[in-house]
């Protein structure tokens, strides 16, 4: 399957095949190391909510932010 045949698929079958792709990720064996900087930003937000110092706003909020 290639872009041109997706693109030609509506929006249900789209997201059909992601699910399936997603699904078989999802029990591969195989282990994907998380990159550095993820490792980082995780730290540093763990570090903020532990010292007080996280903000956090509701999903409503963040919407309304766009």
């Amino acid at each position: 399957m290639n872009t041109t045949e997706i693109k030609r698929m509506n929006t249900i079958e789209r997201l059909q095949i992601m699910e399936a792709l997603w699904d078989s990720l999802l029990y591969d064996e195989s282990e994907i190391e998380s990159p550095e900087w993820h490792k980082n930003i995780l730290s540093e937000r763990k570090r903020k909510i532990e010292s007080g110092r996280a903000e956090f706003i509701s999903i409503k909020e963040l919407k309304a932010s766009k």
